[in-house]
């Protein structure tokens, strides 16, 4: 377990990670030129590139109510508990839903998905009753 706001670095790299990831079987699907191109003809993703492109995109929505949460616990001096649980629950529930929508991977993404969806409205109850 780490701090909060490590484990908010952590899940920082993780989405940027799962970024880079999406960007490189895109690539392998539509070729280089298509994906350094102005992308006004990109053929639309499909397999495995579609699904990172949008485990990417989750990511980014997850990551915009993850931090809010996080910088609320440590502007409140919260360093342990629960909270810290939570949070280490929820890096972990994140990185396994990229792997398993990378991989598609039916109903663990799902599962996990809702994990890291709790745990992200604990960290909002534990921030705002602490």
């Amino acid at each position: 377990m780490g701090s909060f706001l490590g484990l908010l670095g952590l899940y920082g790299l993780l989405v940027i990670v799962t970024i880079l990831i999406q960007g490189q079987v895109a690539q392998m699907q539509v070729g280089l030129d298509k994906q350094v191109g102005n992308r006004e003809d990109m053929p639309a993703l499909t397999g495995a590139a579609f699904r990172m492109e949008r485990a990417q995109m989750n990511s980014i929505v997850a990551m915009a109510l993850f931090a809010p949460a996080v910088l609320i616990l440590h502007m409140k001096g919260v360093t342990g508990g629960s909270a810290l649980i939570a949070a280490n629950v929820f890096l972990l529930a994140r990185l396994l839903y990229v792997i398993f929508y990378g991989f598609g991977i039916l109903w663990s993404r799902s599962v996990v998905w809702i994990a890291g969806m709790v745990a992200t409205v604990w960290l909002y109850i534990a921030g705002l009753m602490a």
